[in-house]
């Protein structure tokens, strides 16, 4: 079965208890949370303290999306935030090596977030050390953006590379998940699916999780 995430990104802030509770008793499996600094990525988000009020509600894992420069400097305060999986991007990490070690001695899955030009060839050397690639399938910065098609080739390659080197990396899609290709996603070989508008947008956000589960 895959793993879920609904972006609390997309949720409405005004009812965020309710919202916590909602996926706290649906099938969801992570709470997917985007940390936007206005630098890296042209929007901003939410920090630490959010993290930390949420995390005394939250009744599952908690996949922080850093889409921010310097999360070296920040890897710390997100563990003790609360953390469970902690993902920095490539194109930020200059020294992602170093980066995935540290995220890893504070206790958290270690993950690398790829933007759409970025080819996945560039992770090779490091796949063994990476819990989690996230594939964005959309420009980083904003929810609701139209899905990239160019995607379901990286995941076919990405797959590809993982079996290669007998690693046991997770591939999760972020940006444009839909209950229409999630079932393709899936089949190309994505195990986690991000899914933002496509829950908090819905009429019934628990029967779409639930449909997004099942992949139909």
């Amino acid at each position: 079965m895959p793993i879920i995430a609904p972006s609390i990104l997309s949720a409405n802030f005004l009812r965020l208890e309710q919202e916590i509770d909602m996926i706290n008793d649906s099938d969801a499996d992570w709470f997917h949370i985007d940390v936007m600094d206005g630098r890296f990525v042209p929007n901003i988000t939410f920090g630490m303290p959010i993290i930390s009020a949420m995390k005394k509600r939250a009744r599952k894992p908690f996949d922080v999306h850093l889409m921010i420069v310097e999360p070296e400097k920040y890897i710390e305060a997100f563990a003790n935030a609360g953390a469970d999986i902690l993902t920095v991007h490539y194109e930020a990490s200059p020294h992602l090596h170093r980066n995935l070690q540290l995220i890893k001695a504070h206790g958290m899955k270690a993950g690398v977030a790829l933007n759409p030009h970025t080819p996945v060839s560039l992770l090779c050397d490091v796949l063994n050390d990476i819990d989690l690639v996230c594939i964005m399938s959309v420009n980083p910065g904003f929810g609701g953006q139209k899905f990239i098609d160019q995607t379901t080739h990286k995941i076919r390659t990405l797959k590809k590379m993982i079996l290669e080197h007998g690693a046991h990396t997770q591939i999760e899609i972020d940006g444009g998940v839909t209950i229409e290709n999630a079932p393709v996603l899936l089949r190309d070989g994505a195990d986690a699916l991000v899914a933002g508008n496509t829950v908090f947008s819905s009429p019934n956000p628990t029967e779409t999780i639930a449909r997004l589960k099942t992949g139909k």
